[in-house]
C-alpha cells in the first residue's frame, strides 16, 4: 500500500484576525518606539528573522508555507514520489507521478466532521515560475487550461483527523477523534538541511491547534534517524506498541518498521 493520498486542502484556512496593513502599521510603530530589531543573516532557504520580522510574513522570508493549490498539483507529486519512491524508472515513475496528480486534482471525502489538508513550503523568489498546458480546441466548449508550478515547492505535508493509521477505540472500533495525524513528509533533496520540514511540521500544529485538535500523531521509518531527531525536537515521544496489536500503519514497502510517534498540541 502506498503512503496516505494527497488531497488538496480540506479544512478551513488558519485564522487571520488582521490585516497585513495592520501588521505593517504596528510593527512601524514598535520600530519607532523602540528601534529596529533585525537579525537576519542572508542564507539560501534559510530566514533568521526576529519577532519583529515575523509579523511582517510576505517582505523577506525565503520560505512560506500554505495550502497547497490547483497549480501546485504536479510538483507535490513529483515531491512525494521523487522522495518515496526515488528508485523507479520510466515508466513506472511516470505512472506514479500521474496517479499522485490525479488524486490531488480529483480530490476525495473525509468522513464527517473530519479535516484534512495538504502544506507545502513554496520558495517566494519562485512563486511565479509556472506554465500552461491547454487541452483541446480554444473554440470548444470543452477547452481546458492548466496553470502549473515549476521549481518553487520545496516541500510537502499531508495533516489530517481520518485517524486511518491510528487504533480503533473500544469494542466496535470507533474511529478516533480529537487526534491530527502527519503523513506524506517530503522535502526535495536540494532544498534539505533548511529547516523546511521543521516550518511544515510547525504550521502542521498550528492547523491541529485550530481544528481543537489535543493531540498529534505520525509514523516515522526506524532507520531514518534525521527525521526522528527531528520529530523528538519538535516534542513527539515515541509510543510503545503492544506486544500483539495489531496497530494499523503505513506500508511503503516490505521489511520498514516504523516508530509510532505523539505529542500534545501546545494551546500557544
Amino acid at each position: 500500500m502506498m503512503p496516505p493520498a494527497l488531497s488538496l486542502s480540506r479544512s478551513p484556512s488558519s485564522s487571520v484576525s488582521s490585516s497585513p496593513l495592520d501588521y505593517v502599521r504596528r510593527s512601524a510603530a514598535v520600530v519607532r518606539r523602540h528601534g529596529p530589531s533585525f537579525a537576519y543573516k542572508p542564507s539560501a532557504g534559510v530566514c533568521y528573522a526576529s519577532q519583529a520580522v515575523e509579523l511582517l510574513p510576505s517582505l523577506c522570508p525565503d520560505i512560506v508555507v500554505r495550502d497547497a493549490r490547483l497549480e501546485d498539483c504536479w510538483e507535490v507529486a513529483d515531491t512525494h514520489c521523487s522522495s518515496f519512491f526515488p528508485g523507479y524508472k520510466f515508466p513506472m515513475d511516470l505512472v506514479l507521478r500521474i496517479d499522485r496528480y490525479i488524486a490531488l486534482l480529483s480530490g476525495f471525502s473525509v468522513p464527517p466532521g473530519c479535516m484534512r489538508t495538504c502544506l507545502v513550503a513554496v520558495n517566494s523568489s519562485s512563486v511565479n515560475n509556472s506554465f500552461n498546458i491547454e487541452c483541446g480546441d480554444p473554440r470548444d466548449a470543452g477547452f481546458q487550461k492548466y496553470n502549473l508550478s515549476r521549481g518553487s515547492i520545496a516541500g510537502i505535508l499531508t495533516v489530517d483527523t481520518v485517524a486511518d493509521y491510528l487504533p480503533r477505540r473500544g469494542p466496535l472500533k470507533q474511529r478516533r477523534t480529537g487526534i491530527a495525524y502527519i503523513a506524506n513528509v517530503a522535502v526535495r533533496k536540494e532544498e534539505r538541511r533548511k529547516g523546511v520540514a521543521k516550518m511544515l511540521v510547525k504550521e502542521a500544529e498550528a492547523r491541529a491547534r485550530s481544528w481543537g485538535c489535543r493531540s498529534m500523531a505520525l509514523h516515522c521509518d526506524v532507520n531514518n534517524l534525521a527525521a526522528l531527531c527531528l520529530y523528538k525536537k519538535q516534542g513527539f515521544r515515541c509510543i510503545r506498541v503492544p506486544e500483539g496489536a495489531k496497530w494499523p500503519e503505513p506500508k511503503i514497502s516490505k521489511g520498514v518498521e516504523y516508530s509510532f510517534m505523539m505529542k500534545l498540541v501546545s494551546k500557544i
